[in-house]
């Protein structure tokens, strides 16, 4: 019989969703949240991201980042420049500001990492991240399905 409480997505989910109130918790004196934290460490990772990938990344719905960005360019944590080779496409990248932050919020999310799998051997973690991974790759098949139901 099917349980949900013993189901892959709520176990996930349920993982996922205690971590990030955790860390909201955590970060709220910074003046962040755990999105802007995302954005920031994703733009850290990959410098000058179109607002598309940045979304892709970071799995912020597109209209919610939006106008994210334009509070955290508020708060000079991050900027928006036009691409030379392209004026139409939008380019965003931390500030200095926002580097500065970031490197004060990233042992803490260090931190909760290493808490979250200390039970777990290197090669253990290493095959948990790419089982993740995986599986979020599979799941591209439920994406054709539901948009060739879509036709």
């Amino acid at each position: 019989m099917y349980k949900l409480t013993d189901s892959f997505p709520y176990l996930l989910n349920r993982v996922g969703v205690r971590m990030g109130d955790l860390f909201s918790r955590r970060i709220v004196s910074y003046g962040v949240t755990l999105p802007m934290y995302r954005v920031m460490a994703a733009l850290w990772e990959i410098p000058g991201q179109r607002l598309n990938d940045l979304a892709d990344m970071t799995t912020i719905e597109l209209s919610t980042l939006s106008r994210l960005i334009g509070t955290m360019e508020k708060m000079k944590l991050v900027s928006r420049s036009r691409l030379e080779n392209n004026a139409r496409t939008v380019a965003i990248s931390l500030t200095d500001e926002g580097g500065k932050l970031l490197s004060e919020l990233m042992p803490i999310a260090q931190h909760f990492e290493q808490v979250a799998v200390s039970k777990l051997s290197p090669t253990a973690l290493k095959a948990l991240k790419k089982t993740l991974s995986d599986i979020y790759d599979l799941l591209d098949t439920i994406e054709e399905e539901l948009t060739a139901s879509l036709d």
